[in-house]
């Protein structure tokens, strides 16, 4: 019989914290006196955008989109596809996209290019992690709180298989 693998802490909730803080801080110096609309990928990033959002002191408009490319498994099937689509109008406006993770770095392209189509007049994206070690296409990440060894993370958002996804820290799945 398998064991339940076992998720070991890389981020405290205290660390967590700090990182939304600092990232907010950097948000807000940058769009004070806009009105960005931020769309969170599902559903790895709805804790940390509510988090994040509530530290937010401008006015905003949040909408979400999810995308699928990972299945049951630990690895992206590289196949990526608009589950539902956007329900707020994109051209002309600001546009802050919440990543919980950037990986391959193939899903968040698929959605920047997905997104300048429909001509926003700003795109930028806000990740609270990148793993630099598996990216596959090149990619800008304006406001970045933490650089993650190649390890597979669970928790604050992330799951493996919809499990792990409420742990309050992010850990690594030791197996």
């Amino acid at each position: 019989m398998k064991s339940e693998p076992k998720p070991k802490i890389l981020f405290s909730r205290k660390e967590i914290a700090a990182a939304v803080k600092r990232l907010a801080a950097e948000i807000n110096r940058d769009y004070r006196g806009k009105n960005p609309l931020l769309i969170g990928i599902l559903k790895g990033s709805f804790i940390f955008m509510a988090d994040l959002v509530r530290l937010l002191v401008f006015p905003l408009e949040v909408d979400f989109i999810r995308l699928s490319s990972y299945g049951s498994g630990r690895e992206s099937s590289g196949k990526i596809k608009v589950v539902p689509g956007l329900s707020t109008p994109v051209k002309g406006r600001d546009v802050l996209v919440i990543e919980d993770i950037v990986d391959t770095g193939l899903t968040v392209a698929f959605l920047l290019d997905y997104l300048r189509k429909k001509r926003p007049s700003s795109l930028n994206l806000c990740a609270l992690m990148d793993k630099p070690s598996r990216r596959r296409v090149p990619l800008t990440i304006d406001y970045l709180g933490f650089t993650v060894p190649n390890k597979f993370l669970v928790g604050y958002g992330l799951d493996w298989d919809e499990k792990f996804r409420n742990l309050p820290d992010i850990c690594a799945i030791e197996e």
